[in-house]
């Protein structure tokens, strides 16, 4: 498994309560994009229509050799999950409030994967927990 790009933000802004792997349908030029490491995934997060997901505001820069089969790098992008998960997902979505975001992309077995999580955003003061842990451990190792 290799590691493309890791959203840093979803980890500091949301609770991640629950994590799915699923599918992307991309064209050829994103896919080369994607492996030279042009995708951001920092702003996006998951939409249901029609019982499909789609994934927003993804961001992959036009691959420099691919003339006039770019795309557009906002475009909205299928994701590709079994019909009860999509189910599933969208109920909790619509029960709890809470926000589909993808968390990493990978390769797996020589195919792209997004893992998404079910995550519940953090009020001010968990932010500022999270911050002060994150310098407790900093400050930790340093002496150790």
């Amino acid at each position: 498994m290799k590691i493309v790009v890791v959203n840093k933000k979803a980890n500091f802004n949301y609770n991640v309560l629950d994590t799915y792997e699923a599918g992307i349908e991309l064209k050829g030029v994103e896919v080369k994009s994607i492996h030279k490491g042009d995708v951001s995934i920092s702003e996006a997060y998951v939409v249901f229509k029609k019982n499909e997901a789609y994934i927003l505001n993804m961001h992959v820069s036009p691959y420099d050799h691919g003339n006039i089969y770019n795309v557009d790098p906002l475009r909205t992008r299928k994701l590709l999950l079994h019909k009860k998960e999509i189910i599933k997902l969208e109920f909790y979505r619509k029960k709890d409030s809470i926000t589909v975001v993808p968390l990493k992309i990978y390769w797996k077995n020589n195919k792209l994967k997004v893992l998404i999580g079910l995550a519940k955003g953090k009020n001010l003061i968990d932010k500022r927990n999270t911050i002060k842990e994150r310098d407790l451990k900093r400050e930790s190792k340093k002496y150790y």
